[in-house]
């Protein structure tokens, strides 16, 4: 199907051929030629020309309004719309003729919808989702509260939907009149500063605060022909309704004014949504692009408020210090939550004044600053420390690959075993659901079948002992040997170099493979064991293979802290640990050095579901919102190429140039 629009505005919304379930989008057509429909945003004076195109042609036009889970972010910060809904008979907040919305609410609900009603409308209270989820619920005084909705005079939901010219103040007076001694509060849809003077004692409320979270806190709502209402009826709270919106009329609201005799059933808050949620609104998955039902959609809605892994507080400003304009372009996303402000500063001078008991201090890795130390605890701020995560990308993150994943600790940092971590305290404390080990095994079992690994490079080929050796492969990683990991995780053995030599004395007879680090191969990191001398130590040296070939042929793994180690342990490999890292002394490995904090014995699952569920932050390459590893599987092995890491001066200069391009041009 093909569909006209007439404004170049709508033509660039992103996700429209998909809400539309349209093949192409075709912009300003001069004839009607292979045209199947006409769309235009409800009834603007724009929709003027869109609709006498419609009408002169044979054609069908489609009226266009955002849904009712719109986006996390407002429209007017230019948050995509996620919903929207498509009336071929009318507009919905129009009473003066049908709509398909209306018909479908004067129809029985379908097989299955009711019972997808009540789970919908359970998470929907729980995440406080509404149509727009970036603002902070607001604290309201204690005591019977009132909520009058005030909508912009260019609404066209006002101006269509029977309500009287200038009826707001009686909307107000009435709130007042029948609800002696309750506080009341005004709501300005869409405006940071009301519209006019309000009389003494009444608040009002802006763009700042949750709506959704407004009318659940108060006792009742009063609206002319507002949205919020509907979202009222959702949470339970009880509607007057002062115009016809499309949810009046129906026997769940208080109506002040005439409602279409059409509306002759008695619906329930059930059964309402089932209609207007279910079966009228449309929606496109963020990550895809691609339709989905509405329970996907509010899925990723919840998880936007939830803002991250339980574990982490909630404080109201995130000051990150000294992070590169690169790491600046895609940190927002994994701090931001509901009323929170992301800021950056240079160092602790500047970070200093905007600390406060209500912030958080982030800084990266585990190397202590005195001085950011310092200035939190003069400002009472809490400091979080930040690296990447499990499941970060594919490609390097020293080519400016931005991750996928991040670990973020308000404890220590999983590398660092000196000191406890968020990770270590869920390893040795948590309490697993049957739900999360069933998820964490179902993980697993996702991840080794797509062959997924942290960084995803190297092309697959063959590896380990030729045709006719029957010595047992070992696989020896390598790592950086700076790196803060091996300086704070190691007891001994803190070199390549050592590290192979230990595997060879502790497997004499295996066929010893041994993998140096990507970001070695790739020459943006140095190396103190050249390949040279490793070739002399073991069988074979594995520059550009991919990690899960080296696993599959591997029957144990020898590693200092590398987190290669986790990843064989997921394909049921033994791991021997030189080091400390955060996967050992849980039973699942062979130490060296048993970390004397560590005294929970756990299963695999237990260990997927700690390290990969509940401790990192998740935020989806595409659409910048918050997600789950599972979809960051789906993305990872979706988006792998084989390639060849880039060898050359020029050729790695080249993809970090673009790399970093590419997501300051997405920044801003």
């Amino acid at each position: 199907m093909r569909v006209a629009v007439f404004t170049w505005g709508l033509w660039r919304a992103p996700h429209l051929a998909a809400l539309l379930g349209a093949d192409e989008v075709v912009p300003l057509p001069a004839t009607a030629a292979r045209i199947d429909a006409v769309a235009g945003w409800g009834r603007n004076e724009n929709t003027r020309r869109p609709r006498r195109f419609a009408e002169r042609h044979g054609l069908p036009f489609l009226a266009l309004e955002d849904g009712w889970f719109r986006s996390y972010g407002h429209p007017a910060d230019g948050a995509p719309a996620l919903s929207m809904v498509v009336d071929d008979l009318g507009v919905h907040y129009d009473p003066g003729e049908p709509s398909r919305l209306e018909r479908i609410l004067a129809e029985e609900p379908r097989d299955g919808d009711l019972e997808r009603a009540r789970a919908c409308l359970a998470r929907i209270r729980a995440a406080g989702l509404g149509r727009t989820n970036d603002a902070a619920r607001r604290p309201l005084d204690d005591g019977p509260r009132v909520l009058v909705v005030r909508q912009p005079e260019s609404d066209p939901a006002l101006r269509f939907g029977a309500a009287a010219p200038g009826a707001f103040d009686a909307v107000l007076e009435a709130a007042i009149r029948e609800n002696d001694g309750a506080r009341v509060y005004v709501l300005d849809e869409g405006l940071d500063a009301g519209g006019g003077a309000l009389p003494a004692g009444v608040t009002r409320i802006g763009r700042e605060a949750s709506p959704q979270a407004l009318v659940a806190d108060v006792d009742r709502v009063y609206v002319q022909s507002s949205s919020v209402g509907f979202h009222a009826l959702l949470a339970g709270t009880p509607v007057t309704t002062f115009g016809a919106p499309f949810y009046a009329g129906w026997g769940l609201t208080d109506d002040r004014a005439p409602t279409p005799r059409r509306r002759a059933r008695t619906l329930t808050v059930e059964a309402l949504f089932a209609g207007a949620a279910l079966r009228y609104a449309r929606y496109v998955d963020p990550e895809t692009g691609e339709r989905c039902e509405a329970e996907a959609l509010l899925a990723h809605l919840a998880l936007q408020r939830e803002a991250g892994p339980a574990h982490l507080p909630r404080p109201r400003r995130a000051v990150a210090v000294g992070f590169t304009s690169w790491k600046r372009s895609f940190l927002p996303s994994f701090l931001r939550a509901p009323g929170r402000e992301v800021r950056f500063a240079q160092d602790a001078r500047t970070a200093e004044p905007l600390l406060d008991q209500d912030a958080a201090l982030i800084a990266w890795g585990a190397r202590p600053d005195p001085a950011l130390t310092r200035a939190a605890e003069a400002r009472g701020a809490a400091v979080w420390r930040m690296e990447d995560g499990f499941l970060r990308s594919v490609g390097l993150g020293s080519d400016l690959n931005a991750p996928a994943s991040l670990a973020l600790d308000p404890v220590g940092i999983y590398y660092d075993p000196s000191r406890p971590s968020a990770l270590e305290a869920l390893l040795q404390d948590a309490e697993l659901t049957d739900a999360e080990l069933a998820r964490a095994r179902a993980l697993r079992e996702r991840i080794v079948e797509a062959r997924i690994s942290k960084y995803n490079v190297g092309f697959a080929r063959r590896v380990g002992p030729p045709p006719g050796d029957q010595r047992a492969a070992v696989l020896a990683i390598g790592q950086v040997e700076d790196d803060a990991s091996i300086q704070l995780g190691c007891v001994d053995v803190r070199r390549n170099e050592d590290l192979l030599r230990e595997a060879r004395i502790a497997r004499p007879d295996a066929f010893l493979m041994y993998k140096p680090h990507p970001d070695v191969v790739s020459g943006n990191r140095v190396d103190d064991l050249p390949l040279h001398v490793a070739a002399q130590l073991c069988d074979e040296v594995v520059i550009d293979a991919a990690l899960a070939d080296c696993l599959d042929v591997a029957e144990e793994v020898h590693t200092m802290t590398s987190l290669v180690g986790f990843e064989a342990l997921l394909r049921g490999k033994r791991v021997v640990c030189y080091g400390q890292p955060f996967y050992s002394g849980w039973g699942l490995t062979e130490d060296r050095h048993p970390h004397p904090r560590r005294t929970r014995r756990r299963g695999l699952d237990e260990l997927v579901a700690c390290a990969l569920l509940r401790y990192p932050t998740y935020v989806h390459p595409i659409s910048r919102g918050y997600t789950t590893p599972e979809r960051i599987v789906d993305h990872l092995e979706r988006a792998r190429r084989p390639e060849r890491l880039q060898r050359s001066w020029a050729g790695r200069q080249l993809a970090r140039g673009r790399n970093y391009l590419r997501e300051m041009w997405r920044a801003s």
